[in-house]
């Protein structure tokens, strides 16, 4: 018998496949709060539950829970960056930032990713596979339990398009918010999308207060198909029209975020037609001075460029925020840390003669 991923059912699937198996309804309650509250580990733990039904758990139902490879600790702020294996050997990161408001945690969705954009470390390999909801909360669950704090805040910014895995991501976040777990409030977390037009319009009619993400890095289609292969199958036009109806639909005001690229996107020119592009949307742009990555060959921004970039953005009544370069020393950017991993993993398993195959 195919045994169930536990941490992934709703509450309510939950209680109706205890009540198959002959339990009262208040077990699903001690159930769900070992799972999402508690944030137990194996079966075992539930010492509220009589041994005959953790036995039964057991062979109907399997637990999610990863297992931390490696962390890296920034040395400059404190941020800290988890490799975790999962049960099929694939590798994820998630990354743990400490702010006056909170801690927050940016989980992946997937592992790798196939949106291509041309400055992420994450799609060099392409798409591996979706994650499922039990993996994307054990990403908060473990790092809860490693840090020892609360998570207040969670993005949804890490490997992966969200809405290239929209079920699995819809459901992490009903069961991250739910009464009986984390109850993480929704209005905590954002989502970050590269702009897939029908994920954004599906989204805004789930009645989640989320805020919603988009990554914009280019004020024109031009500039967006040289970074973001998204771009050629959906233009801005009809991108920002979701936008603007995601926006009608929740009242959530959006983040534009736009990573900054020496002599790629960074122009003063541009940052005039961005201002034109996102003033009536009312939204929040996020500047991002974008984290070097081995295999690309896009730089940084000087700081006096993005600090000229900001200026026309406030000038022009923009909402602007430079976002901090979090863990920049300990392979910040999304998909680093797993790739650094992989090519030591290789090495290790085809020996010195590696380095000579052109990998």
């Amino acid at each position: 018998m195919k045994k169930t991923d536990i941490k992934s059912l709703f509450y309510e699937e939950l209680e109706q496949r205890l009540a198959q198996m002959g339990e009262k309804p208040f077990r699903a309650k001690q159930v769900y709060g070992w799972l999402h509250e508690k944030m137990a580990v194996d079966f075992g733990q539930m010492s509220n539950l009589s041994l005959t039904l953790r036995q039964r758990l057991e062979e109907e139902f399997y637990l999610t829970v990863l297992e931390p490879v490696e962390v890296k600790i920034s040395k400059i702020d404190g941020t800290r960056k988890y490799l975790f294996r999962l049960e099929d050997g694939n590798v994820i990161e998630s990354v743990w930032m400490k702010y006056r408001h909170g801690c927050s945690v940016c989980v992946s969705s997937q592992v790798g990713c196939r949106m291509g954009c041309g400055f992420c470390a994450s799609t060099i390999e392409g798409l591996e596979r979706n994650l499922t909801p039990a993996e994307m909360l054990e990403q908060v669950y473990r790092i809860q339990a490693l840090t020892g704090e609360r998570v207040s805040h969670v993005v949804v910014m890490g490997s992966g398009e969200p809405f290239d895995n929209y079920d699995t991501v819809v459901a992490f976040l009903r069961l991250l918010s739910h009464e009986l777990g984390l109850h993480i409030s929704l209005r905590n977390v954002t989502v970050s999308t590269c702009g897939l037009v029908p994920g954004i319009l599906r989204f805004a009619e789930e009645g989640l207060p989320v805020t919603l993400a988009l990554s914009l890095h280019g004020p024109n289609d031009s500039v967006r198909k040289t970074l973001m292969p998204v771009a050629n199958r959906y233009p801005l036009s009809e991108v920002l029209d979701a936008c603007r109806k995601y926006f009608e639909k929740t009242g959530r005001r959006l983040t534009f975020e736009y990573s900054l690229i020496k002599g790629v996107n960074d122009q003063l020119s541009l940052a005039r037609e961005l201002a034109a592009l996102v003033g009536p949307l009312h939204g929040h742009v996020n500047l991002i001075p974008v984290n070097p990555v081995e295999e690309r060959e896009y730089a940084c921004s000087g700081k006096k460029d993005v600090l000229a970039f900001q200026e026309i953005l406030k000038k022009a009544g923009i909402a602007v925020t430079i976002r901090r370069e979090m863990g920049r020393d300990i392979h910040g950017a999304c998909g680093q840390l797993r790739r650094s991993f992989r090519k030591k993993q290789s090495r290790n398993d085809n020996g010195p003669e590696w380095e000579g195959k052109g990998g």
